[in-house]
């Protein structure tokens, strides 16, 4: 499913039109932006929780010329479903 497609849901289930619904889903992957930058948690009880995790400097190979490099450590966004989403997929 693509943002269109979920944006057409959105409308669809809540009777509200496609840019309302639009407009609803961007503002809440913003909020959702907004509070992993700023370091924060994000649970929606049901579904999951957003977070931020950290990966350490490592060390690599380029697997073109097989030498060594230096990965640089980075955040990155980690999402774990909740008990209700988990037990839908079962």
């Amino acid at each position: 499913m693509n943002k269109t497609e979920l944006v057409e849901k959105i409308a669809a289930g809540a009777g509200i039109s496609k840019v309302d619904a639009k407009k609803a889903l961007d503002a809440a992957v913003a909020a959702v932006k907004e509070a992993l930058v700023a370091g924060d948690k994000v649970s929606l009880v049901g579904f999951g929780t957003f977070s931020v995790t950290e990966r350490p400097a490592r060390e690599g190979i380029n697997p073109a010329t097989k030498e060594k490099i230096q990965i640089e450590a980075k955040k990155t966004a980690k999402f774990k479903a909740g008990a209700e989403l988990a037990d839908a997929l079962k």
